[in-house]
């Protein structure tokens, strides 16, 4: 095989996924594997988590025929200066890879797996929440993203503990059975005891069942849905940035009452804004840019657009298909 794939990886917090693409934009493979993210994971099982979602994607394909590789991760500046990209570092040559790997932040791809513009503005909300101003590739400016207790406003778990607050206040609402019905807990002071120890994960998954709630038109769940989109487009004001948005994370990248409520608002006022996709294939498009002969339109939309997904698909039911 004559040398012209790329690698694109995308190292989140709660997996690692691969795509190995050629230059012009066709995705010939791709992996999966465990959390990624050094800063919740740690930098070795982050690392061996993304070694085994790139082991997948390249399969059978020689190391030589990597011509450039793109990861993103979160706080790729720390990163940077620490030990986690030694670890990466290691990873890249445990392959054999010899290509460059260079490294960019998550919001970087998020924003790249929506757009293929040089600079605009991505809007990230999942279990937290952050608005960042993206151009030529580096993260220029941030608003929030400031975890749970400081910030994260609109995010899941804002969600979460506003459900919890509005459950206490509104005991014998049907909102507040549902809620209380989730957690087990039959009488409000055993709710009170029981948000005291801070169970984030089952806090997290509050935000899901206030979104059905929401959808079901249960007043109470409307009211959350509809501040935190509130919320989120205050924090993508204070970047008071031109451009196109891309909407990333669980509650903004899929069907959500919140993404409902944030589009509203930004097509009211004729702000463009499209959903983040692939971050993975986002990567690879980064890789492939400067390589490519195609042009960089051209290239994100088979990578990443509609076509580069039922392409990823058919990668994906081949492989199933091989397994068995």
């Amino acid at each position: 095989m004559e040398p012209g794939l790329v690698v694109g990886l995308d190292a989140g917090g709660t997996a690692s996924k691969a795509v190995v693409a050629t230059v012009d934009g066709v995705i010939v493979g791709r992996g999966a594997a465990g959390p990624g993210n050094p800063l919740s994971a740690g930098a070795a099982a982050a690392a061996a988590s993304t070694e085994a979602a790139l082991r997948a994607a390249l399969g059978a394909a020689p190391p030589s025929s990597v011509v450039r590789g793109v990861l993103g991760v979160a706080g790729a500046s720390v990163l940077a200066s620490g030990d986690g990209l030694a670890a990466y570092e290691k990873v890249w040559r445990t392959l054999g890879l010899t290509c460059p790997m260079v490294v960019v932040g998550d919001a970087v791809t998020a924003f790249a797996a929506g757009s293929p513009a040089a600079a605009g503005v991505v809007l990230i909300a999942g279990t937290g929440a952050i608005a960042a101003e993206v151009r030529d590739e580096t993260v220029v400016r941030t608003v929030d993203g400031n975890g749970w207790l400081l910030g994260d406003l609109g995010s899941g778990r804002w969600i979460g503990l506003a459900a919890l607050r509005t459950t206490v206040r509104e005991w014998s609402s049907p909102f507040a059975a549902a809620i209380a019905a989730r957690v087990g807990c039959a009488h409000a002071d055993d709710l009170i005891r029981w948000a005291q120890a801070l169970p984030f994960a089952e806090i997290d998954a509050l935000a899901p069942l206030v979104c059905a709630l929401a959808r079901e038109a249960d007043p109470h769940a409307r009211a959350i849905t509809t501040e935190a989109a509130a919320e989120l487009i205050r924090t993508l004001d204070e970047l008071k940035v031109a451009g196109p948005v891309v909407l990333a994370g669980g509650l903004l990248a899929t069907d959500t009452p919140v993404r409902d409520g944030v589009r509203a608002i930004l097509r009211g006022r004729d702000v463009e804004c499209v959903p983040s996709r692939d971050p993975a294939a986002a990567a690879a498009w980064l890789a492939a840019r400067p390589v490519s002969g195609c042009t960089p339109e051209a290239l994100h939309s088979a990578l990443v657009g509609p076509a580069g997904e039922r392409a990823g698909r058919g990668v994906q039911a081949a492989l199933r298909s091989t397994d068995r």
